[in-house]
């Protein structure tokens, strides 16, 4: 049995506007039904795995919790205080695993939740090819095979050409010169996935890095479980050294003849820009790439050609352009030359640097109970549309600053305020003084839509004092 360990914790930010710090774009689903990381747990169906692990953070605890319980997929979901890469993150994974599992030498499949596999069947078969050498105690890599020099990859150096061969070294992103020397020998490209038994990896990480070792395995004496999550002490893992899987173990065990990769080509990509999700996307006679749902109902192109669109609410219309990035979000749009894409990050930058807030949220945020949209805004006023899912509840909470006028469009309101609670429907509406106490349930089977009103001096959301909350948010 294979065990799925799933990295869920970047931030995304080459593919701003849509991916943001508190929602990164492996919760999005980039021209397809499913979130990137529900591809990621699907594509798992039909081998012999077990309960998946999915590392993350404290803020995105909630969206990794409801994307695997809209795919039915149990897992156990393992939450890092703080960013330390890879090396201790999978640390993290293989001790829970040998801790609360029962099969012997539990075997991991390390997986990133934000990559594009187009051929599910030849990736579970490349899976299937490693899994015999890593029952044995090898580690296992999947090499992607090629498709140009690429520099923005690492390098794997094997020692032969067959379906299985050992690992001579792994090499860093080289220059392109490098790179197209790389490709004509036969290097495959490091693609970040890895298989190896649970027990082997903490016995190598013992060895080269015991200083992530120990720091690990004091995080894990004192686990706390949280409703779906898995909370590891926070001081000790602090502690712990920032590391990659690459440099900790896998590089110090090249060329002893205990790694192995096998060949991967399955339609790859790591999604790392625009232009590399308009090189996967479907695309016309012209070139151009359109994405986002109904985007044809809002899109107008005329001599537009090898372009890719982004829009999902708004018409977004182009005349005479050629090689352009136009993504259109609520709060943000993006117009860039395809092959500057990779400079977003400047952009993000920059946002950051004037105090802006567009790199964090979008306008629609999600929370545990539901989302929220911020659709106007003012000096001393704000309006969102909350929609409530059913059976959920927001804490019981107060405001010293703002009072809240709410309309119901849709549902049933369960309404708390002060000592009183009563049913808010359809059309009908409540008022809500400041330094109130309150609360609001749905009750109903189907969603509460819903509008806020908040007036006052002061309306930023650390002005929410929670007295009781279901979802144990401070």
């Amino acid at each position: 049995m294979i065990f799925p360990v799933i990295m869920a914790g970047g931030s995304g930010t080459r593919l701003w506007p849509m991916s943001r710090t508190a929602f990164p774009k492996q919760f999005l689903a980039l021209g397809n039904q499913l979130t990137m990381l529900q591809q990621t747990a699907s594509r798992l169906n039909g081998l012999d795995s077990g309960k998946p692990i999915v590392i993350t953070n404290e803020e995105h605890r909630f969206l990794v919790a409801e994307q695997m319980r809209q795919q039915n997929v149990s897992s156990d979901i393992i939450l890092e205080p703080v960013g330390r890469n890879t090396a201790p993150a999978i640390a993290l994974a293989a001790m829970q695993l040998l801790k609360n599992n029962e099969e012997l030498n539990p075997v991991m499949l390390v997986l990133a939740s934000d990559h594009v596999i187009q051929n599910v069947d030849a990736f579970q078969s490349s899976v299937l090819a490693l899994l015999p050498e890593v029952k044995a105690g090898k580690f296992g890599t999947l090499g992607i095979l090629p498709t140009e020099p690429a520099t923005g990859y690492g390098y794997i150096k094997r020692d032969g050409s067959d379906l299985l061969a050992g690992v001579e070294q792994f090499v860093e992103k080289p220059d392109v010169a490098t790179a197209e020397s790389y490709v004509e020998q036969g290097y495959l490209w490091n693609s970040g996935m890895f298989m190896i038994r649970a027990d082997r990896y903490l016995e190598e990480l013992e060895q080269y890095r015991p200083d992530i070792y120990q720091a690990c395995h004091a995080a894990m004496k004192e686990t706390a479980p949280d409703l779906d999550f898995i909370r590891v002490d926070k001081e000790a893992f602090e502690a712990c050294p920032d590391e990659s899987i690459d440099y900790a173990v896998m590089e110090p065990l090249s060329g002893t003849g205990n790694v192995v990769v096998t060949p991967l080509d399955a339609g790859w990509n790591d999604v790392g820009s625009w232009s590399a999700l308009w090189e996967i996307a479907e695309k016309c006679e012209n070139g151009n790439a359109l994405l986002g749902k109904d985007v044809e109902q809002h899109t107008i192109l005329k001599d537009t050609k090898n372009s890719f669109i982004f829009s999902e609410k708004r018409l977004v219309t182009t005349l005479g352009v050629d090689n352009l990035v136009v993504v259109d979000t609520p709060d943000a749009i993006l117009i860039a030359d395809k092959d500057k894409v990779q400079n977003v990050k400047d952009i993000v930058a920059e946002i950051k640097r004037q105090g802006r807030n567009e790199h964090h949220n979008h306008r629609e945020v999600y929370r545990p109970w539901g989302k929220y949209d911020s659709i106007d805004n003012g000096e001393r006023y704000q309006v969102k549309r909350i929609t409530v899912k059913p059976g959920a509840k927001l804490s019981v909470q107060m405001h010293h600053h703002r009072a809240e006028h709410w309309i119901v469009v849709s549902g049933t309101a369960s309404v708390t305020n002060g000592d009183k609670t009563y049913l808010v429907t359809e059309n009908e509406s409540t008022y809500i003084p400041i330094g109130q106490v309150h609360a609001l349930e749905n009750p109903g089977v189907i969603p509460l839509e819903m509008i806020e009103v908040q007036s006052g001096s002061y309306l930023g959301e650390d002005d929410i004092v929670r007295l009781q909350d279901k979802y144990g948010r401070a």
